[in-house]
C-alpha cells in the first residue's frame, strides 16, 4: 500500500526551498512512498516590496515551476511536512494565509490523524527556530493533525560547528543562514531535513 507524503513550503530567498527538496528526498528513500512537492504562493504585497532584491528574484524564479499547493493536495496526503521561514518566532504570513483557508477541511475533519512536521530557516542563531515550529503547530493541531518530530539519532546527533565557518543548525529542523550575501544553508541542516522525510513517512506506515 502506497503512503502519500506532501512537502509544502514558502521560501523567500531559497533556503526553505532547499530544505524542502531535502525533506522530499528523505521521504522518497522509504519504500512505497509517493511524494508531492508544492509551494505556498507569494503574497502580492510581499512580491512588490521585495522585487528590487536580486536574491529574492532569483529564488522565486528557481521555484516557479513547482505547482502551488491546493486543498486537494492536503486531502491526498497521508502526511504533510510544512516549510516556512521565521517571522518574529512565527510562521510566515504566506503560510498562515494558506492555513487560514482550510476551514472547510476542518469542518469535515479531512485532515484529522494525518502526520505532520515543520521545518524552518532563520537569519541568525537563536533566531526563532523552535518558537516558529511550536507556534506553527497550534493551527495544525486544531486541524487534528499528529505532530512527528525528528529523532536526534537519525538526524546525525548534536554537532558543534565553528561559528566562523557556518552557524550550526538546530535539531528541530530549524537552520540558520549566514548574514553574508551567499547565506548558505549548513550541510548538517540538510541532513536533518533529509531525516525528517522518512520519519514522517515511517509514522504513517506503522
Amino acid at each position: 500500500m502506497t503512503t502519500n507524503v506532501l512537502v509544502t513550503f514558502y521560501s523567500t530567498y531559497g533556503h526553505v526551498h532547499r530544505m524542502a527538496l531535502a525533506v522530499a528526498e528523505g521521504a522518497e528513500s522509504v519504500p512505497d512512498i509517493t511524494v508531492r512537492l508544492r509551494r505556498i504562493p507569494e503574497l502580492e504585497e510581499a512580491r512588490k516590496a521585495l522585487s528590487a532584491q536580486d536574491a529574492y528574484v532569483r529564488a522565486q524564479q528557481a521555484q516557479a515551476d513547482i505547482p502551488a499547493v491546493t486543498h486537494d493536495d492536503l486531502r491526498w496526503a497521508d502526511g504533510i511536512a510544512w516549510g516556512t521561514p521565521t517571522r518574529y518566532g512565527n510562521m510566515s504570513a504566506q503560510m498562515k494565509q494558506f492555513v487560514d483557508t482550510t476551514g472547510g477541511l476542518w469542518l469535515k475533519g479531512e485532515l484529522e490523524d494525518k502526520a505532520t512536521g515543520v521545518f524552518t530557516s532563520t537569519a541568525s542563531i537563536h533566531g526563532g527556530q523552535e518558537t516558529t515550529i511550536l507556534t506553527a503547530l497550534v493551527p495544525l493541531i486544531h486541524l487534528g493533525m499528529v505532530f512527528v518530530g525528528v529523532s536526534v539519532l537519525k538526524s546525525g546527533g548534536v554537532c558543534v560547528i565553528d561559528f566562523h565557518v557556518e552557524p550550526p543548525p538546530e535539531r528541530s529542523d530549524g537552520t540558520s543562514k549566514d548574514r553574508n550575501e551567499q547565506r548558505s544553508v549548513a550541510a548538517l541542516a540538510d541532513g536533518t531535513a533529509v531525516a525528517q522525510g522518512p520519519q514522517g513517512a515511517d509514522h504513517r506506515l506503522r
